[in-house]
């Protein structure tokens, strides 16, 4: 490990600095919530096509062709990264390919070709990811060990905020109930947006463009960047044999390579939440794009305040136990996720009444669907910032991308076999319900072998 350790910062960020950082989530975040989660990713199961199971199907398939891309070429641009040092350059350029990715998604008019918005939804979530990567490898330059819990969890925290603050706009302002043509505060769309056409769901993509081109600015502006290193034709080649110097190095340091591969079980796992959550309840209950974005504003408020308190927890009890405890509540909430159907929860072991008041949310299982949803806004905020946190304590500030680059792949790598899990079992059973059980295998293994761990991963790093 290098002797440089992780609080010898370069520059001072100051607060201005380490607010422009902790903005990167505020920016970036509605593209996860409003397009893959809670907005477009129902639509297109659910009103694109005519085919629910077929679309889910798609769309899952979709997470595992970029989560492939993605666990392989993560770990070499990290790596790159620091031999070039300057990360802003990388996530400018990745920044330009996302914007015009979502932007695109307008087009995606309900009867038209999947091509357009699953090339775009690709290309998006690859640079969203490859993004990540380089923001995360500033945090060890920018924040002491002390804080670095709790930053990680604001910052996650803020992620959520600006999340549901998009979301509350389109449920309020442009989406409108199909029968009443009017949004939830009882207004018609803005700009005359037509649900008939999908252009409530569908305008999310330009919106979270624009979202995220405004608010990365402050990164940008303020926060100071690695200085420079070698040239990008040096630095890729330097880059390649820093990777492969890296991989020989984990032998050396197993802690860290069994935290690892506990993180690359539960965060897939985690991601099979996210991006199948929103789809999954939307093709049950028939859900519109108010109910869904109702939904998400329940579980980003919940989310806001569980990445507050897990910052202060985090500082207190470190970050593991942050971590361990998220993925028992996640547990807990996919398997009743899971369990729920129209007239009943906990596989039938509590009937529940199949009337419907008329109301939003107006059946016994939607409320319990709700709670069950509560637990993972409460947990999946923590368990991705107190893992981010948890290897950063384990680090050196000079080997920060090439490991986060690993942290990345390690979030990746097999990511698309949660996601290809769920698409096989949902086709080959035609239950949906089957599927999502398939992610208590990835979280329930992760969480086994994370107890293994110690805290930090690496002591010699504490």
């Amino acid at each position: 490990m290098a002797e440089t350790g992780i609080d010898e910062a370069p520059a001072k960020p100051g607060r201005r600095g380490i607010w422009g950082w902790m903005l990167f989530d505020w920016a970036a975040q509605p593209f996860f919530t409003v397009v893959i989660t809670f907005i477009f990713g129902p639509y297109f199961v659910a009103r694109l096509t005519d085919d629910p199971i077929s679309a889910q199907t798609t769309w899952s398939n979709m997470a595992t062709a970029s989560s492939v891309v993605i666990a392989i070429l993560s770990p070499i641009l990290g790596s790159i990264a620091d031999q070039s040092g300057a990360r802003k350059p990388w996530i400018a350029s990745f920044a330009l390919i996302k914007i015009a990715s979502l932007a695109l998604l307008w087009q995606a008019a309900p009867g038209s070709p999947l091509t357009l918005p699953v090339t775009c939804i690709i290309l998006a979530s690859i640079a969203a990811e490859f993004s990540i990567v380089f923001n995360d490898s500033m945090m060890p330059r920018l924040v002491s060990k002390a804080d670095i819990g709790k930053v990680s969890n604001i910052a996650w925290g803020l992620g959520y905020l600006g999340g549901m603050t998009v979301l509350i706009a389109v449920v309020a302002l442009l989406a409108a109930n199909p029968e009443t043509g009017l949004t939830l505060i009882g207004i018609p769309p803005l700009f005359g947006l037509d649900p008939a056409l999908g252009e409530d769901a569908r305008i999310t993509g330009p919106i979270a463009a624009i979202w995220y081109l405004l608010f990365i600015l402050p990164m940008f502006f303020f926060t100071p960047d690695a200085p420079k290193g070698l040239p990008l034709a040096k630095a890729v080649g330097s880059g390649f044999r820093e990777l492969a110097g890296t991989l020989r190095e984990l032998k050396h340091r197993p802690d860290i390579v069994r935290f690892l591969i506990a993180r690359m079980l539960y965060q897939d796992g985690v991601n099979g939440l996210i991006i199948l959550g929103g789809t999954f309840a939307a093709a049950m209950f028939g859900w519109a794009t108010i109910e869904i974005g109702i939904y998400g504003i329940i579980l980003n408020v919940v989310a806001i305040f569980g990445c507050i308190a897990a910052g202060h927890l985090d500082r207190v009890l470190g970050s593991k136990t942050v971590v361990v405890t998220s993925l028992v509540l996640l547990l807990i909430a996919t398997v009743g996720i899971v369990s729920t159907s129209p007239g009943e929860v906990f596989f039938g072991l509590m009937p529940l009444s199949m009337e419907d008041s008329g109301r939003m949310f107006g059946t016994a299982a939607e409320r319990a669907y709700i709670l069950f949803g509560l637990l993972i806004g409460a947990a999946f905020g923590p368990v991705q910032a107190s893992s981010r946190s948890y290897l950063a304590r384990s680090i050196d500030v000079s080997e920060a991308g090439r490991y986060f680059g690993i942290y990345a792949l390690s979030g990746r790598a097999t990511s698309f076999l949660a996601t290809l899990s769920f698409s096989i079992v949902t086709y080959a059973t035609g239950s949906a319900h089957l599927g999502m059980a398939t992610l208590t295998v990835f979280l329930g293994t992760g969480l086994i072998l994370l107890l293994t761990v110690p805290y930090p991963a690496d002591r010699s790093a504490g």
